[in-house]
């Protein structure tokens, strides 16, 4: 559908007068509305784009539009847009609609960015299948019967079926990372701090990053000069200068020194996936990058320690949906108490019901030093695994998932099983590095392969960089996602 192939190259085409912008528009949801049995949108905001499609197309021709005047962006439906819906897919907040703009979503705004729709997504973030949404699992592009990974898996879709330029995601210990990975496309969780949470609905709070998908790794970085930087409304946000990340990955990689953590390609890495993540440091090598064996001995630790910690977030988070202030609330007369457990039966989802649970035995009298203390002291231990790499290497190379998309429906009553399919991307959230799905080929089934590039805190640009290089060189699958 696109004539482009990039952002930058869009841009120059709406110029020229080459490419109408409300056409293109158009022509996105004509393509959303075709394939809507992916179920990648919760609300598609039709008029409003075509709107301000007139409006930025205005602003081009005048010479005053912003650094993304036409990229069609969709917004994972946990980040607040004014005046749009804000359901984070859940029954709790079906009527909830967002007063004030999420930073992220302002700053896309501000360089007229057009916002189309709300995607899919597991409720308030809480799964790796996008199959916990109150409006139903997404499908995957390239198979349908598939899962599309989760929790960002609206965003994947509409990015990797065309239904957009951009989508925003967020990522609390995989959700970006995975997603791209089971769908073919680029997922950017950058440094945690390095974006603005503000207007992010809160999963647990000192893990949650929210980062762009993109189908090239030039409109990854574009998005991401535009949505990262400092921000006084939020006291976590890192007052750290952000680079030009597109002139970044345009630099040479020699003399890039790239580590393969050994404990990430152990028992229980799918076979495809190995030989494609290998085949691709190979290429590397070929290059010119040293490739060396690095450790990282906690990684074991990694999923039982996310687990606690971010079910013991949640739990303190989720506590306000109440049926109080905002929210659903149980109808009928009931005492206090009861209206409480009545809202919170009524709209949470089993997969949040059990977070939620897991996580306030874990902070309950007697057990917090025994679980929350521990797990503490081990994310700690994984953060240490980090920087002692990033004293040998430049940026580490892993995959991004043990396995390619599953079937839908084949893991939602395992838990432990749907958990440790994010084995290889809790470690860098637990230590709050970056990191970057690539796409690398495809197994024999024809599904996405993700290769996955993590770095030290805020270098993004060389995360970016490497991505880049890897893509030029290996890849990304080849599907019918169109």
């Amino acid at each position: 559908m696109t004539p482009y192939r990039d952002y930058s190259e869009k841009r120059r085409l709406l110029a020229s007068g080459e490419l109408s912008l409300v056409e293109n528009v158009e022509a996105f949801l004509a393509r959303i509305e075709e394939r809507r049995s992916l179920n990648a949108f919760t609300s598609v905001f039709a008029d409003e784009a075509i709107e301000e499609a007139k409006r930025v197309e205005k602003k081009i021709a005048d010479g005053s539009a912003g650094k993304l005047a036409g990229m069609v962006v969709a917004v994972k439906d946990v980040l607040a847009e004014r005046s749009r819906p804000n359901t984070c897919c859940s029954k709790t907040l079906e009527d909830f609609v967002a007063v004030y703009d999420a930073t992220p979503v302002k700053r896309l705004r501000e360089e007229d960015a057009i916002l189309i729709g709300r995607t899919n997504c597991d409720e308030f973030s809480m799964g790796g299948s996008n199959e916990n949404s109150a409006f139903g699992p997404a499908r995957n592009p390239i198979d349908e019967t598939r899962v599309p990974g989760g929790s960002s898996g609206g965003s994947a879709v509409a990015v990797a079926a065309n239904l957009c330029d951009v989508a925003l995601g967020a990522d609390t210990g995989g959700s970006i990372r995975q997603p791209a990975a089971y769908c073919g496309v680029y997922g950017l969780k950058p440094t945690y701090s390095r974006v603005s949470r503000y207007g992010l609905v809160a999963f647990a709070s000192s893990f949650d990053s929210v980062g762009p998908m993109a189908k090239n790794v030039e409109d990854v970085a574009l998005a991401l000069g535009v949505i990262a930087g400092y921000d006084e409304n939020d006291a976590t946000s890192a007052d750290v200068p952000v680079p030009d990340y597109v002139e970044a990955i345009s630099q040479d990689a020699k003399g890039l020194k790239i580590g393969l953590p050994k404990e990430y390609f152990a028992e229980g890495l799918n076979a495809e996936v190995r030989a494609a993540i290998e085949g691709a440091a190979k290429a590397l090598e070929e290059l010119g990058v040293e490739i060396v064996e690095v450790s990282a001995p906690h990684t074991d630790y990694a999923i039982a320690t996310y687990y606690l910690l971010t079910t013991a977030e949640a739990s303190s988070n989720l506590a306000r949906y109440d049926g109080m202030r905002y929210g659903r609330r149980a109808k009928g007369e009931r005492s206090l108490a009861e209206t409480y457990r009545a809202s919170r039966t009524e709209g949470f989802g089993e997969e949040v019901k059990r977070r939620i649970m897991l996580g306030t035995f874990a902070l309950s009298a007697g057990y917090y030093d025994a679980y929350y203390g521990k797990a503490q002291k081990a994310r700690r231990l994984v953060r240490e695994d980090f920087k002692r790499a990033f004293k040998k290497v430049d940026l580490l190379v892993a995959p991004s998932a043990p396995t390619t998309a599953f079937p839908l429906g084949e893991k939602i009553d395992d838990p432990l099983e749907m958990y440790l399919q994010d084995v290889y991307t809790t470690p860098a959230s637990l230590a709050g590095c970056p990191g970057v799905n690539v796409p690398v080929g495809a197994d024999a089934a024809g599904l996405p392969i993700g290769l996955q590039v993590i770095g030290d805190h805020f270098d993004e640009a060389g995360v970016l960089r490497l991505a880049k290089l890897i893509g030029e060189r290996v890849g990304g699958a080849r599907s019918s996602a169109e």
